[in-house]
C-alpha cells in the first residue's frame, strides 16, 4: 500500500488551500441546489393513509405532530429484507444511527418519522434493540408504500420523502433515494474525509489501498463484534 506524499508543513498548506478553493466551490453549488429544491412544486397527497404507532392508528397528518413540515424515512423492514422477520435492513438501520437528537428539527417546525412495511409488533422490539427514540410507524395492510415507489414488483426498497402541511391540506415537496440517502448521514461523510475513504471497490483510490464491495461491510451496529470472532 502505497501511503500519501510526505511533505512539509508549508507544503501540505499550499495542497490544503489549493483543494479549499474546490470545496468551497462545491457549497456553492450545494447551496444552489438547495436553493431549486426549495422551489420545486408540490403533489398533493389526496389518500388516506392509516399507519399504526405506539399510540394507536395515526394518519398521515397524525405523523406531522402539528408541526408544519415531516421527513419521513422509509425503512426497509418487510418480507425478503435480510434481517426479516426479527431485524431491518442493515443500510437503513445504519442511516438512522446517523440521526441526531430531533429537537433540532423540531425548533424549525419540521418532524421526522420512520416508516415501514412491517407490523408494529416486529418493529417495537428491534427498535428497543438499536435503542432508538425516533418515531417508528407501520404501514402494513395500506398502499402507502406502493404508492411513493418504494414497494415494487422487483422488491423493496428505501428513500426519504418531504412533506409540507397547510392546514390539513397535505403535500409532497421531496424525494431521494440511494446516493441522496447516504449524503445524509453522517458515518459516509465522516468517512469521505479520511485518507482511505469508505474503502469501496467503486472510489477512486491509489492502486493497493484497502477496497471492498460496497454494501458488504455494512452491519447493524451490535454485530460487527460477532462477525470479528
Amino acid at each position: 500500500m502505497q501511503l500519501p506524499p510526505v511533505v512539509s508543513p508549508a507544503e501540505w498548506k499550499v495542497a490544503r488551500e489549493n483543494l479549499l478553493a474546490k470545496e468551497k466551490e462545491a457549497a456553492r453549488a450545494r447551496d444552489a441546489l438547495a436553493a431549486e429544491r426549495r422551489r420545486l412544486p408540490m403533489v398533493p397527497i389526496d389518500r388516506d393513509y392509516s399507519f399504526e404507532g405506539p399510540d394507536g392508528r395515526a394518519s398521515l397528518l397524525d405523523l406531522f405532530s402539528q408541526r408544519r413540515q415531516l421527513i419521513i424515512y422509509h425503512f426497509m423492514f418487510a418480507p425478503d429484507v435480510h434481517g426479516w422477520p426479527s431485524a431491518g435492513c442493515p443500510g437503513c438501520s445504519m442511516f438512522v444511527d446517523n440521526v441526531g437528537h430531533l429537537a433540532h428539527l423540531d425548533a424549525r417546525d419540521t418532524s421526522f418519522a420512520l416508516v415501514s412495511r412491517a407490523p408494529l409488533a416486529q418493529i417495537e422490539p428491534f427498535k428497543k434493540r438499536m435503542g432508538w427514540a425516533v418515531p417508528w410507524y407501520s404501514s402494513a395492510g395500506s398502499e402507502f408504500n406502493a404508492d411513493f415507489g418504494v414497494t415494487t414488483d422487483e422488491g423493496e426498497t428505501f428513500g426519504l420523502s418531504v412533506f409540507l402541511r397547510d392546514g390539513d391540506s397535505v403535500f409532497r415537496t421531496y424525494f431521494t433515494s440511494a446516493r441522496g440517502v447516504e449524503a445524509l448521514g453522517s458515518i459516509w461523510t465522516f468517512l469521505d474525509l479520511t485518507p482511505l475513504g469508505r474503502q469501496e471497490a467503486w472510489e477512486d483510490s491509489p492502486d493497493g489501498w484497502p477496497q471492498t464491495p460496497p454494501y458488504e461491510w455494512w452491519r447493524r451496529h451490535d454485530e460487527y463484534e460477532a462477525m470479528s470472532q
